[in-house]
């Protein structure tokens, strides 16, 4: 029986040459990946999704003006919250979030930022007697949430943010006012059409007294009219280069007032009689915000590696060009550059997902510990997302990009469905903090371990690294030497050298009498470098660790050679920080670039298999470059006729503008 399980007759017999060629059981890696049980009722899904039509597209959404667009999301959720209990487990997080992709794709899901940032915001910030009012009727869909904080004029520094909340003693209400233009909340999805309700990110104030960003329940829609409230101005903020399902909007209060017990108050207190009671800790408020970035990282890596399956999938049915002059075209996947594009973002796209699950499990287990009052995590928690976010959002663009422009000509078409994942991905390089700020964030507690060090004091588990002044010398080749283990060193000395250099430098320059804030300024570049590296050493890390703890020894061994490449592509990638301070020479570094090319080599023949593993079906891949099937060129046609311009063969618009221009000219002669 055939190791790969997505062969099937009828099949592009280029792609079924590849399926052929498999070392390891797809089905067992989809298992590693997904556990057993979901990646079962994964399959389940989908192909009950194809057996329901109004959870289907008429024709590829790509065709749709934007109004359509979203009167079909909206069509199309409606069907989803009606009969998707009779597909999946509506209590289970990854079964429905299974079920929405396959449903809406890429481009948006109308109840999104409701499920993943408004109801998590109440469940973690409300307290007892407020979640048991709100979350009963949020969780029916008795009206609909959204979390609006950036503003116009300011998104990552809260601190600025000018939406105001101002507690009124005598009628015992906030009153929300938005005092400029620039307070305009600015860009939370799904606000402009489709929300009732926000959690309001506004100024607290208290006899004239701020006391920082709050979060308040708003209504902003009558619940049986859905007409904005008094003093409530609302609106969609126009098309985007991607999400363009999604509602994002505008949002003005004039001076709208709320009741008291409205203030989320699990962490934050206000008394009737206007007394404020601080959180214990001040990132407590940074809940809903936090639990974005820990899920964030497995969806960026989800679409990575959609996109590495179109691509590599394309890659082995297009042919073009000779190597050996004579013997035909050859598959474009047998150039060295297509593999070294294609599978370093493949080996990207499954170090983000396996460690996305690992980041999920510790934000998880962190916030149980918050819930009983121990915050000493918290901080180690909130630099690691703020580095993680950061990194994986702006690699994952890069890796999609390549994925794209790896298809030539025709993966600029939105028959490829690539040019959408990467509209969709790269947001993330600004939505839920903007990714320098995240950056220098992380640098700060990096900048705080060298200062602890230096003092003698404990460092957390993720810096103890920074102790390691022994690890001087690059030891690749070394006999006896693992190469993981020579890599992982290789990249804690890149993470250690950098945060100490440009620790020192702030430390000098602050010694000569530069302000703390000015230091900072004038090496922002290298903090944000530095986080860069931390980071990407944590990833590494975590990573290794987690394809070591896989028992299926097929599997363990097929994840090993994308975890080797992964290591190699990342010390390469920062290679110029090895010579410094004569860690390595240049042959040491040339044998990671062979030992990287190798590996290319080594990987080649499960290309397909590997993205078959992770199992993402046509429906949800809205591709036809990477059908399974591999039948390409003649749906491509099929794609193109099918779009409405060519329902006629002569256009309105030439008949009415250009023939008579063409006529005229005629006539002249």
């Amino acid at each position: 029986m055939p190791l790969n399980h997505l062969i099937r007759d009828g099949d592009n017999p280029d792609i079924t040459e590849e399926r052929q060629k498999a070392t390891f059981s797809t089905e067992e890696l989809a298992i590693e990946i997904y556990g057993e049980p979901l990646a079962q009722r994964r399959r389940e899904i989908s192909a009950e999704v194809l057996k329901r039509p109004e959870l289907l597209d008429d024709c590829p959404h790509v065709f749709l003006d934007r109004t359509t667009k979203v009167e079909n999301s909206m069509k199309k959720t409606v069907a989803v919250m009606e009969k998707g209990s009779e597909i999946c487990d509506f209590t289970s997080r990854e079964e429905l979030g299974h079920l929405v992709c396959e449903v809406f794709g890429d481009d948006g899901f109308p109840l999104s930022i409701h499920f993943v940032m408004f109801l998590p915001a109440i469940q973690g910030q409300a307290d007892d007697e407020q979640a048991e009012q709100w979350i009963p009727r949020a969780m029916r869909l008795e009206f609909i949430g959204t979390y609006a904080q950036t503003e116009l004029g300011h998104g990552t520094n809260l601190r600025a943010l000018e939406t105001t909340a101002t507690y009124d003693k005598r009628t015992q209400e906030f009153i929300l006012h938005t005092p400029t233009v620039s307070a305009y909340k600015w860009w939370p999805g799904n606000l402009g059409k489709t929300a009732n309700y926000v959690i309001a990110n506004a100024q607290l104030y208290i006899d004239g007294k701020s006391h920082g960003p709050h979060n308040f329940l708003v209504q902003i829609r009558d619940e049986n009219t859905h007409q904005p409230m008094p003093g409530i101005t609302v609106g969609d903020i126009g098309p985007k280069f991607g999400l363009n399902t999604n509602d994002n909007g505008f949002l003005r209060f004039d001076h709208v007032r709320i009741p008291r017990r409205n203030m989320l108050m699990r962490h934050s207190k206000v008394s009737a009689d206007g007394v404020y009671s601080p959180p214990v800790h001040p990132k407590l408020s940074y809940g809903a915000m936090i639990f974005v970035r820990a899920t964030m990282i497995r969806m960026l890596a989800h679409v990575v590696l959609k996109a590495a399956t179109i691509a590599i999938r394309y890659s082995c049915v297009r042919r073009q060009g000779e190597i050996k002059a004579g013997n035909g075209e050859v598959k474009i996947l047998e150039y060295q550059t297509q593999q070294h594009r294609l599978f370093t973002a493949l080996a990207r796209g499954f170090a983000y997902r396996l460690v996305g699950d690992e980041v999920k499990n510790l934000y998880e287990k962190i916030a149980e510990e918050v819930k009983h009052g121990n915050v000493e995590q918290l901080a180690d928690l909130h630099a690691l997302l703020s580095g993680m976010k950061s990194i994986v959002s702006y690699d994952s663009g890069k890796a999609i990009e390549q994925c794209r422009m790896a298809c030539g000509g025709h993966g600029y078409s939105h028959a490829s469905g690539i040019p959408e994942m990467y509209a969709v991905e790269i947001a993330g390089c600004t939505y839920e903090g903007e990714n320098m700020v995240m950056l220098q964030q992380q640098a700060r507690y990096l900048v705080k371990g060298i200062h602890r060090l230096a003092h003698g004091e404990e460092l957390s588990t993720m810096l103890q690294y920074l102790a390691n002044t022994s690890n001087n010398k690059f030891r690749i080749g070394e006999s006896g030497v693992d190469l993981e283990n020579a890599l992982i060193l290789a990249l804690e000395y890149i993470a250690r050298s950098t945060i100490e250099r440009v620790t020192a430098r702030l430390d000098s320059l602050q010694n000569k009498g530069l302000s703390a804030e000015n230091a900072w300024n004038e090496n922002a570049v290298e903090l944000t470098r530095a986080s860069r590296t931390h980071t990407r050493l944590w990833i590494a890390r975590c990573f290794r660790d987690r394809v070591h703890r896989i028992e299926n020894h097929a599997i363990r061994s097929a994840l090993t050679d994308i975890l080797e490449l992964f290591l190699t592509y990342e010390v390469v990638d920062m290679s110029q920080y090895l010579y410094q301070g004569g860690y390595a020479n240049s042959d040491q570094v040339a044998q990671v670039k062979d030992a990287m090319y190798k590996l290319l080599e080594k990987i080649r023949p499960n290309a397909v298999s590997y993205v078959d593993a992770y199992e993402v079906s046509d429906t949800e891949l809205r591709s036809v470059l990477g059908r399974r099937d591999g039948n390409v060129y003649d749906n491509l046609l099929k794609w193109a006729k099918s779009n409405p311009l060519n329902r006629t063969e002569v256009l309105p618009a030439v008949e009415k503008h250009l023939m008579p221009m063409m006529l005229a000219a005629k006539s002249k002669l």
